[in-house]
């Protein structure tokens, strides 16, 4: 008996080396690849954020960028014009092989918005080059349907980890984001090695750097001190339910007023840059990290957080390209800033648990923001940061800027379709949540 239980656990030690040694290869070259282009993401970011702010007359251009960038999405990107929720839709239910053409397409438009003066982010453009990369290597390989879908996660967990230099986050977030309260731990290994690969490539390139955040002071660990960062928690979930609520109002809107895909941007691009020059700051445009960081340490406009919902969801909404996650981090600084007026703990903290938390609530992924806070700000903070992101969770409902995440547990028992249906009552397939 012993011999047969010693030759079962070297024949599954076999297998799972087999797959370490695979998962190994494959996702170095994911990570290089991935990594190498968020390295050269990043710096072409950087140029055109430092070119617009010394020519800010070139924001009047933004409806001819957003022309050039509607019109190949029109004529030529129309199978990858989904972005993120294509990635998710090809997770759940796999029809055919990416194409690369994604990569390009959301790179270049990423870059010419930020240019011209639009307000949007980087990671959804990260993860789609990386989704897009790693999803070639399913043809190169003959990957089987399983393989497959681990090899989307491979590639969602480099772009995010190399855009951000985080990569426990990155690997964490990839797990998490497929399915609302449901996570793959078969894909546990491949995410992270790509994570890892991808930080590393894309830091050995040492052309672009990562920005760093502080909290200067953490509170004392207190049951009222919990009691206020629950508070702050719900504040912070509500801000991410409006900016999902916002993103996907304004996308609506733009489809049924202007049928015509490639205008959509022009008339957006015109609108932001006439509010640009009437409110003579570019301060709601582009990343904004400069305001971000100012969080941590100066007393910030009460609007502040407002205004880049609204210029963040009219950019995305409008169809330029770009991300959600630097523009959530604005919000949820510059909303932790001014919490300092009721909420009695330090400003530094409010910032770094609004940075990460309505990150959180936008995206259901409460874990892996608490990891980013942590490999961000230090463990110090990591109990605040935790609450902040897990209650921002909760409140922020169903909600979620990718409207092809499924949910798989809800977030409370009293949760129903738009049916009146209950979870355990809605058949697997239709599972898929409504925005």
């Amino acid at each position: 008996m012993n011999k047969i239980k010693g030759l079962f656990f070297s024949i599954e030690q076999s297998f799972s080396l087999l797959f370490l040694l695979k998962w190994t290869f494959i996702c170095l070259l994911i990570g290089a690849f991935a990594g190498s282009a968020s390295a050269v993401f990043l710096w072409s970011l950087e140029w055109a954020t430092n070119y617009r702010e010394a020519n800010i007359w070139i924001i009047w251009l933004l409806p001819i960028a957003g022309l050039i960038i509607g019109l190949p999405y029109h004529y030529y990107g129309k199978s990858v014009v989904k972005g993120n929720n294509l990635i998710l839709d090809e997770y759940h239910e796999p029809k055919k092989v990416i194409p690369f053409k994604m990569a390009p397409l959301v790179f270049l438009g990423t870059i010419l918005t930020h240019l011209f003066g639009g307000s949007a982010g980087r990671e959804g453009t990260a993860v789609q080059v990386g989704a897009a990369i790693a999803d070639q290597f399913t043809k190169l390989f003959k990957l089987s349907k399983f393989d497959r879908k681990l090899i989307l996660i491979c590639g969602i967990s480099a772009g995010f980890a190399s855009v951000f230099g985080t990569p426990l986050a990155g690997a964490i977030f990839a797990l998490e984001v497929l399915i609302i309260g449901r996570m793959r731990f078969d894909a546990i290994i491949p995410s992270f090695l790509a994570a890892v690969f991808a930080n590393y490539f894309c830091d050995v390139w040492q052309i672009s750097h990562h920005t760093h955040y502080t909290i200067s002071e953490v509170a004392n660990l207190t049951p009222i001190a919990i009691l206020w960062a629950l508070l702050a928690g719900i504040i912070f979930g509500l801000a991410s339910m409006l900016f999902s609520k916002s993103t996907h109002f304004w996308s609506k809107l733009f489809k049924k007023s202007i049928s015509y895909p490639p205008l959509r941007p022009v008339i957006g691009g015109i609108v932001i840059a006439v509010a640009v020059y009437f409110m003579d700051t570019t301060k709601y445009i582009g990343l904004g990290v400069p305001t971000i960081v100012d969080a941590f340490n100066s007393n910030l406009n009460s609007y502040d957080f407002l205004l880049k919902i609204l210029f963040t969801s009219f950019t995305l909404g409008a169809g330029f390209k770009g991300g959600e996650v630097t523009p959530l981090f604005f919000i949820g600084a510059t909303l932790g800033n001014v919490l300092i007026w009721f909420i009695p703990l330090p400003m530094p903290l409010l910032a770094g648990m609004g940075f990460v938390a309505v990150f959180a609530g936008a995206t259901n992924t409460p874990i892996a923001c608490t990891i980013m806070g942590i490999e961000l700000f230090g463990i110090e903070s990591g109990v605040f940061i935790a609450l902040a992101c897990t209650t921002s969770y909760l409140f922020s409902g169903h909600s979620s800027i990718y409207a092809s995440q499924f949910i798989g547990s809800p977030k409370h028992l009293f949760f129903k379709d738009e049916k009146g249906l209950q979870l355990t009552e809605i058949p697997e397939k239709r599972k898929k949540k409504s925005l």
